[in-house]
């Protein structure tokens, strides 16, 4: 084997080695900061019960409408008069889009 192949395939190797230490030191920080918890696209996340029992209770204002319902002119203007409860809840943020947005009082956290 000449050695232009030997150092090649040592860069190779080298180049494998360094990628997998930086990328396992990367997973360490993610994972030891606690972003990993934030992450909610990833598959398999699991909320605290915590949040399954204040989702709960949210969610108990949501409309529901019944898939068999007929839509009638009544059944859209109780709808409306729902939304305008969320309508009402936007309209009350003030500077929406300054970076007192991603506060953490108003994310929740």
């Amino acid at each position: 084997m000449s050695s232009g192949a030997r150092n090649l395939l040592i860069l190779g190797f080298l180049s494998a080695a360094i990628a997998l230490t930086t990328t396992g030191v990367s997973l360490a920080i993610y994972h030891n900061s606690g972003d990993i918890y934030l992450d909610r696209s990833r598959p398999g996340f699991l909320p605290d019960d915590d949040e399954i029992e204040k989702d709960k209770n949210e969610n108990d204002d949501d409309y529901k409408l019944d898939e068999n319902t007929i839509i009638t002119t009544e059944v859209l203007d109780e709808y409306l008069e729902s939304l305008l409860h969320e309508i009402e809840n936007i309209d009350a943020y003030k500077n929406p889009f300054s970076s007192e947005g991603l506060s953490d009082s108003r994310l929740g956290i």
